[in-house]
């Protein structure tokens, strides 16, 4: 027994451990351990307790071989897909968490191997045995067994989707066993190895992973995207609707233009993770949202550089998806059938542990047309909660920078509510409860804080115009009304106001804000614009314009904007599927300072990412508009939102 001696991994020496050749039994419960080494050899081992452990992965356990009884009770991060896992690998399990696993262990290593080892084989013999030619070169092999390893693991399905992470690791391994014994096709050990995510990311993804479809025949994407590098050429510039006196001379346009010309971006990967049922004929669902993860004890909040990872998180239709953009894996999926979600938001909550350690935690809100918030500890797989925020859609949530536990909910009721959503215990009983209420004139789109003061202002982009509201705490009225409206050029009162659907930050002070007038992004000051030293509410103030951005002329709704402050970046798509980019860091300094004037010229985007031909079942996919699009702190991923459930990801070099 080594029980509640607070050991981790690395505490457990294997040359000492190797010496113990008859131990049959081991107590390993109550400590750190967030796995096995690989060489742990206990050969006569009969029974193993890691009860109360931090365990994130279970495949080690198939050096033990003659294991009987194995225990792994309150392990947070080991899933269903894991029991699957060791009783496929440990032969001899008759006890699983105090249960007999006899009859369904015997399934999983028979039937269930069967079954998928057929569906394999018909998977080759369908799409992939006429693309090795009788003579092949190394090379060849290398390209088909990765093709074929990325589709059968994207493509085969089989049981309940509560096991779909267990499912795509028997088939990689079925898969890699197909190819070696049935037709030889082994990489040398000189070759590269397969693509795949780090060790330890590989450890913490063991979630129910839902398949990802690919938009394209089988092998068609992974082909398309391995041999054509798509660098996007600048759109030219077209100054015809500008006024007379915007001619630059020679050398400003060329100092501006090299200073613009540092993008190249290629698309990655084209999902199809948000379908109806599973459905490969879906090109219905409509993505609304989507947000990067925060890196958990980064000082992120202090530098956005590394303020998230490589997953995202995206949601549309029925489904909540975590994507891992590098590899295009969907690391976990979340269902409500009755549901439809428009928007996700992060937070790190620090919570105390059953056995009073506190840890941080990443939490994902998604809420949507139902009116209610679902809460997810997404390390635990675990929707521990539910918030019952409105009677009618939620359009958009935030959290609070300064203040991890407050969430905004802003309601096609036109309200916005902000809830603190408080820590769960390590049972998960928490205790939400609404400290304000924004009234709003009409229906509140885009939420914003005021980067400078973000427990006090707050702005919404709303049906009828952009407004801001006093969101102090201490003022004591908990149901307010707006404080401002912002009038815009064009705008002489609220009869004339426009739709605002795009908003954010592109630094402490300028707001980017898009309405529904055909092609009109404005970029403003809020200090300059909003007067806090005015009395009274719902007062109308002037938008100080600091530059208008050239953008599509559809007068489509809802294709919102988005800010990369650390690089002085703003993105937005169109109803064609083109990402329009700005750089904006030739701009920002002389907009800062005291004297800054109005760019008097529309600002030209810096490139224009266009869609790529991209087939299904030989055919384009319908009209394809851009809901969102998002870029992570550092700007190395893209993340593009259709009306299609299509996600597309892209990548800056």
């Amino acid at each position: 027994s080594l029980s509640k001696l607070q050991l981790k991994t690395g505490d457990l020496d294997p040359r000492l451990f190797s010496r113990l050749r008859h131990l049959q039994k081991l107590d390993l419960s109550d400590n750190l351990l967030d796995k096995f080494p690989n060489s742990f050899t206990l050969p006569d081992l009969r029974v193993l307790n890691c009860n109360n452990n931090k365990l994130e992965d279970v495949t080690a356990l198939k050096q033990f071989p003659l294991l009987e009884e194995l225990t792994y009770e309150n392990n947070a991060y080991l899933t269903l897909n894991d029991d699957y896992k060791v009783m496929f690998l440990l032969q001899n399990l008759r006890l699983l968490n105090g249960k007999d696993i006899t009859k369904l262990a015997n399934h999983v290593r028979r039937v269930n191997s069967n079954k998928l080892t057929s569906k394999v084989t018909a998977h080759w013999k369908k799409f992939f045995s006429d693309q090795l030619p009788e003579k092949y070169t190394a090379e060849q092999v290398k390209s088909i067994r990765k093709k074929f390893l990325k589709s059968v693991q994207t493509n085969v399905v089989y049981g309940p989707s509560s096991l779909s992470e267990f499912t795509r690791w028997r088939v990689k391994m079925i898969a890699e066993e197909f190819l070696a014994n049935s037709l030889g096709l082994e990489l040398n050990s000189d070759t590269e190895p397969e693509e795949k995510t780090d060790e330890d990311e590989e450890e913490s993804t063991e979630s129910p992973r839902e398949a990802a479809e690919e938009v394209a025949p089988v092998g068609d994407i992974s082909s398309y995207i391995s041999n054509v590098t798509v660098t996007p050429s600048k759109r030219k510039r077209n100054h015809s609707k500008s006024s007379p006196g915007n001619k630059r001379s020679k050398t400003q346009a060329n100092t501006e233009e090299e200073a613009e010309e540092d993008v190249s971006a290629e698309p990655l990967h084209f999902l199809q993770c948000h379908s109806k049922g599973n459905s490969r004929e879906d090109f219905k669902t409509q993505l609304w949202s989507c947000v990067f993860e925060p890196v958990i004890d980064s000082g992120a909040r202090k530098d956005p550089i590394v303020s998230s990872s490589r997953t995202v998180a995206t949601c549309g239709g029925e489904s909540v998806c975590l994507i891992d953009c590098e590899t295009g894996t969907v690391l976990k999926k979340y269902k409500v059938a009755t549901e439809e979600f428009f928007s996700v938001a992060w937070t790190t909550l620090t919570m105390v542990l059953s056995d009073s350690r506190k840890k941080a935690h990443n939490i994902l809100a998604a809420a949507g047309r139902r009116g209610i918030v679902k809460l997810i500890h997404v390390a635990a797989d675990f929707c521990y909660g539910e918030i019952k925020a409105h009677k009618k859609p939620i359009a958009t949530v935030c959290f609070s920078p300064t203040q991890e536990t407050h969430l905004f909910t802003a309601s096609y009721d036109k309200r916005i509510a902000l809830w603190d959503i408080g820590i769960p215990d390590c049972d998960y009983n928490f205790k939400a409860s609404q400290l304000l209420v924004l009234e709003t004139a009409s229906i509140p789109l885009r939420i914003a804080l005021v980067p400078t003061c973000p427990e006090q202002y707050l702005l919404a982009g709303c049906e009828d115009g952009c407004f801001a509201w006093n969101i102090k705490l201490d003022k004591g009225q908990k149901s307010r009304p707006f404080e401002a409206i912002f009038q815009f050029p064009g705008e002489e009162s609220l009869t004339t106001s426009h739709r605002v659907d795009g908003l954010a930050f592109l630094n402490d002070d300028v707001v980017v804000s898009k309405s529904s007038k055909p092609g009109c992004i404005y970029l403003w000051s809020w200090s300059k614009s909003f007067d806090a030293k005015g009395k009274g509410c719902q007062r109308t103030m002037s938008a100080v314009i600091l530059a208008e951005l050239e953008w599509s002329t559809t007068d489509m709704s809802y294709l919102t904007l988005s800010t990369c402050p650390a690089k002085e970046y703003v993105f937005c798509g169109d109803e064609k599927g083109s990402v329009w980019m700005y750089n904006l860091s030739t701009y920002t300094t002389g907009w800062g300072s005291p004297k800054g004037k109005r760019s008097e010229r529309r600002i030209s985007p810096t490139q224009i990412l266009t869609w790529p031909e991209l087939r299904v079942n030989g055919e384009q996919p319908p009209e394809i508009l851009v809901n969102n699009v998002v870029a992570d702190p550092a700007f190395t991923y893209l993340v593009v939102l259709t009306s299609v459930n299509i996600t597309a990801i892209w990548k800056k070099f």
